[in-house]
């Protein structure tokens, strides 16, 4: 009889080896760290990053940990800060089948630990790997089609599992150890689309972060927990989340075929499924010359679930909505050729020009024929011109990826505000030879400004 699948996943995170990660494994986990550096520096930014801040002090003081981009806090405190700071400003990574921001959950918690128990840059890659796949692995075990139609929203179901791995790993568990963690896991899963359209969506992520790290601390000292907790009829995740899901596929080839693969990165501060919308515009800007005073319409073609999540928002309130529209990012994309930060301030989604275009010149319509963030734009000008552009994989994704210079690059410009030069150069060295660094802590020191 086959192995239980959370017993199968468990063994196989305990006992992860670097030396067996492939190379292509080796740099997917080192773009994910560095990117998720790079949006937890931007995330200072944040509009709710004080109240979370404030939140994690109250819940856990002390000053032990580092904040990436900041000061210190408990080891607590620095996991739902740093996780919060990740998914802030709305560009972190998409586990495509999922939907499942993955690095806010994993990240964090296996920083902190590293940190504190002073582990090397390889125990924080095998610790990474880890909690990945797992979190990755679980995810396409639920029937994701199922598990959406009753409103659950992946990374505060799936995300406490993978950062339970990853500290797990660091902690040194073994097998049974990770399956009880597993299990505590499980049983602070959590988080529905009820959120959507809200900071919470957010705080989902921080959550699963905590989560998985108190279900890994409370292990470590032998607490019992279900060690089947996946396949369990009665309440199980797979069970209670997706009517039995598919077990099968969180072991199929595991070890040879790696989902962590499957996880896109976000060139831009904009939801994940509006990302090849974005892509196409951008392609219509780098071959024709135009200007956005000349176009006269534009019409975006969106997916169901796309176009369901961001085709409502011809107008908005505030940053997040305006992260979330479909018709703020192309009228800021065609006016300012760029799309950072900067255009999320309200300056600039305040801006009567941006705020007229985007309701009077822009539609998004629904096509059928589109899935995931794939997108269509038509833009044409007032001399009936017409520029047409398809995106199926948009920039970041596993199919059209963003190089290492690509992620630096993202790094430096969101760096820039709070560390030194000197300091954003020795970040990105550091994790592109994380394998060669004695010490997470002195890549955490690093990532604290040079006053704190």
């Amino acid at each position: 009889m086959a192995e239980e699948a959370t017993q199968a996943l468990a063994a196989y995170a305990a006992t992860l080896d670097v030396d067996a990660l492939p190379d292509m494994v080796r740099s997917a986990c080192k773009n994910l760290l560095l990117d998720a550096l790079a949006c937890a520096v931007a995330g200072h930014a944040g509009e709710e990053t004080p109240q979370v801040a404030a939140f994690a002090a109250a819940l856990a003081p002390g000053a032990d940990t580092s904040i990436i981009g900041g000061e210190r806090a408990s080891l607590t405190g620095a996991t739902i800060l740093n996780a919060f700071l990740i998914t802030a400003v709305t560009m972190c990574d998409a586990h495509r089948a999922t939907l499942t921001h993955v690095t806010p959950e994993v990240v964090p918690p296996a920083l902190a630990i590293a940190e504190r128990d002073n582990r090397s840059g390889r125990d924080l890659l095998a610790a990474l790997a880890a909690g990945f796949e797992v979190t990755t692995r679980i995810g396409i075990g639920l029937d994701f089609p199922v598990f959406r139609s009753k409103g659950f929203h992946g990374p505060g179901v799936l995300g406490p599992f993978g950062a339970a791995a990853a500290a797990g790993r660091l902690l040194g568990f073994d097998a049974t150890t990770m399956a009880r963690g597993f299990g505590l896991a499980g049983s602070q899963a959590a988080g529905t689309f009820a959120a959507w359209g809200t900071p919470t969506v957010k705080f989902h992520q921080c959550r699963g972060a905590l989560s998985g790290l108190i279900a890994a601390l409370l292990a470590q000292q032998g607490f019992v927990a279900k060690p089947d907790f996946l396949t369990c009829p009665d309440g199980g995740l797979f069970s209670a989340y997706s009517d039995g899901g598919h077990p099968e596929r969180v072991t199929a080839d595991l070890g040879s075929r790696w989902e962590l693969q499957e996880i896109a990165l976000r060139p831009w501060p904009a939801a994940a499924a509006i990302q090849g919308m974005i892509s196409a515009l951008f392609d219509l800007l780098e071959q024709h010359a135009f200007l956005a005073a000349d176009v006269s319409r534009v019409r975006v073609g969106l997916g169901q679930r796309a176009f369901d999540m961001h085709g409502g928002y011809a107008t908005w309130s505030g940053k997040f909505q305006a992260m979330l529209s479909a018709h703020y990012a192309a009228a800021a994309v065609l006016h300012d050729r760029d799309l950072s930060l900067h255009q999320f301030e309200p300056e600039r989604y305040e801006a009567p020009e941006l705020v007229r275009f985007a309701a009077e010149r822009v539609s998004a319509v629904l096509d059928p024929g589109l899935s995931g963030p794939a997108a269509t734009v038509e833009v044409i000008l007032s001399n009936g011109t017409t520029f047409t552009a398809r995106c199926t994989h948009t920039r970041g994704s596993p199919e059209n990826p963003l190089t290492m210079a690509q992620v630096e690059a993202k790094f430096r410009r969101y760096a820039a505000p709070r560390l030194s030069a000197a300091q954003v150069e020795a970040v990105i060295q550091a994790v592109a030879g994380l394998e060669q660094v004695a010490s997470v802590r002195d890549l955490m020191r690093q990532l604290r400004p040079a006053a704190s």
